[in-house]
């Protein structure tokens, strides 16, 4: 029986939705986000803003794990004050990633305060839920986005359906309960997300930001609604999205609700820009978003960000740790070099390492990888083949196995890598 092959191009690549561009500038450092840029990953601190070298030193750690912009709270004055030295205190160290000012309640009392905050800051998120009620409303948003026109800075307005605008739920409800077939009551929250999305940012256009500085997000923290509101989102305009699943939660429940939300509208093409809502163990590294974002960036094949190492799960075959050890530290190892790497060895984030725990699978994945180690599996000779593309190059045996493989994948990057000295005079002359 006649069967059609599968064509890749259909099946594995995707169509970005078409938005707008929206640049974030610090100095010289510019991040695209939306029209043919790749898919940006951001994070937040959660250190107290006031705390100006403690939040710089996180920012540091967020910025060096590979987020390209960090968002921080700006919620008092003094947090406000601090923003500017904060901003020094990067200079100081070489981080020039972005800073986003996450403003709620009084962010038109702090941007017009502190001027030297506004400036500092290169974006915006304002949250139309909680910039105000009844009449005071529309005038503190109105101040909050002339701060923005003033400074050039963009914009993003984010919905939150844990501090949904009341008025506009209310006239939304009103608008459903006249309907011959009214929605659910889910039906009218989604509604109530985007309308609000959409309709402050046009506000925000009338009072003179440009359509170029404005992006969007509707966070929820239920993966079906998520997909659902940002569907609709997508469909009804062309201004870039913020992607992430609010309140995601600890450990793997929050990575894997934040992974099936996302995959499935990155691969439709919706996503302009993604935050992980991790909520870290109670003094747990806050780089763990940025990872487990880029990772689901890289996995989908959008992005490339650092080696990926291919490690098998183990079974009855390798009750020895050796191998999950080794996959340990080669990854660490590998994470670890790329501040350095990707400047020094362009191209080095796209190569594959396996590390293999037995004979079954392991020299065939290590074949399929640039380089890899088919470690012994219980009653296997203590002997280790290393394949370089895809040829047997050593075997490795002894106790000294990690530190000659980790040596073997170091002189790899740099043969494979290195950029030509006629590369360098090129580029440092452009």
């Amino acid at each position: 029986m006649k069967t059609d092959a599968i064509n890749p191009i259909s099946s594995g690549s995707l169509i970005r939705r078409q938005s707008r561009s929206v640049s974030v500038r610090y100095g010289d450092r510019e991040v695209i986000i939306g029209g043919a840029a790749p898919v940006v990953v951001q994070s937040m601190t959660n250190t107290d803003t006031a705390d100006a070298i403690g939040t710089a030193i996180q920012i540091k750690d967020l910025a060096r794990a590979g987020s390209e912009l960090v968002r921080i709270t700006v919620n008092t004055p003094e947090a406000a004050a601090a923003v500017p030295a904060i901003r020094e205190q990067l200079d100081k160290m070489g981080v020039d990633v972005p800073l986003i000012g996450d403003f709620h309640y009084n962010g038109h009392t702090l941007l017009n305060d502190y001027p030297g905050c506004a400036a500092a800051l290169s974006k915006y998120r304002i949250n139309p839920g909680n910039v105000g009620q009844g009449a005071k409303r529309d005038t503190q948003f109105a101040q909050m986005i002339e701060v923005a026109c003033k400074y050039d800075k963009p914009v993003r307005i984010g919905v939150n359906w844990g501090s949904l605008d009341q008025a506009l739920l209310a006239r939304i409800m009103d608008e459903n309960a006249a309907r011959a077939e009214p929605w659910s009551a889910q039906a009218v929250m989604y509604e109530a997300l985007v309308t609000s999305a959409i309709e402050n940012a046009q506000r925000a256009e009338e009072l003179g930001l440009k359509r170029e500085k404005i992006i969007l997000s509707c966070k929820v923290s239920g993966v079906q609604d998520l997909i659902a509101v940002y569907r609709e989102l997508a469909r009804r305009g062309d201004y870039p999205l913020h992607l992430g699943l609010t309140e995601a939660g600890m450990g793997s429940k929050g990575i894997v609700a934040s992974t099936a939300a996302l995959g499935v509208l990155l691969q439709e093409g919706i996503g302009d820009t993604i935050r992980i809502s991790l909520t870290p163990e109670p003094g747990g590294d806050r780089t763990r978003e940025v990872i487990v974002g880029q990772e689901i960036l890289q996995t989908m094949g959008l992005r490339k960000f650092t080696p990926m190492v291919i490690a098998c799960p183990g079974c009855g075959r390798t009750t020895s740790t050796v191998f999950q050890e080794l996959a340990d530290r080669i990854q660490t190892y590998l994470r670890e070099q790329m501040p350095i790497w990707k400047t020094e060895y362009p191209g080095v984030e796209g190569m594959n390492v396996a590390v293999m725990g037995c004979i079954v699978n392991g020299p065939g994945e290590s074949k399929h990888a640039n380089i890899g180690i088919s470690l012994p599996g219980t009653g296997e000779s203590p002997a280790a083949p290393v394949f370089v593309d895809g040829h047997k190059t050593v075997t490795l045996r002894g106790d000294q196995i990690a530190e000659e493989f980790q040596a073997i994948v170091l002189d790899y990057v740099k043969n494979r890598y290195a950029q030509k000295e006629s590369e360098k005079v090129s580029g440092s002359a452009s």
